[in-house]
């Protein structure tokens, strides 16, 4: 599919982008042939193709989510240089 440079125009417009003449004549040549090849990409017959939310069908491999005890404050905050209560103290960076 060939795009028109008013197309073009149109496309750079929406982007707010100020192109030359000679950008307008290679993006319309390149925005054709990315559009021919999403043409190509749709004639395909994926009826048969089951959908999948990732390109592998691999399963998670991460670890089981296990509920388990977390630290108490007080070692939770062995380290830290200043707390308040039970939380970190930082100093503040906006006014």
């Amino acid at each position: 599919m060939a795009l028109t440079l008013e197309q073009v125009r149109h496309v750079a417009t929406l982007a707010r982008l100020s192109l030359t003449p000679e950008e307008e004549q290679r993006y319309a040549t390149q925005l054709s042939a990315v559009l021919d090849a999403v043409a190509q990409l749709q004639s395909l017959d994926v009826s048969q193709v089951e959908p999948t939310s990732h390109a592998t069908l691999a399963s998670s491999l991460l670890r089981e989510d296990v509920m388990r005890p977390s630290l108490p404050p007080e070692k939770a905050l062995a380290n830290a240089p200043a707390s308040v209560g039970t939380c970190f103290s930082v100093p503040k960076i906006l006014e």
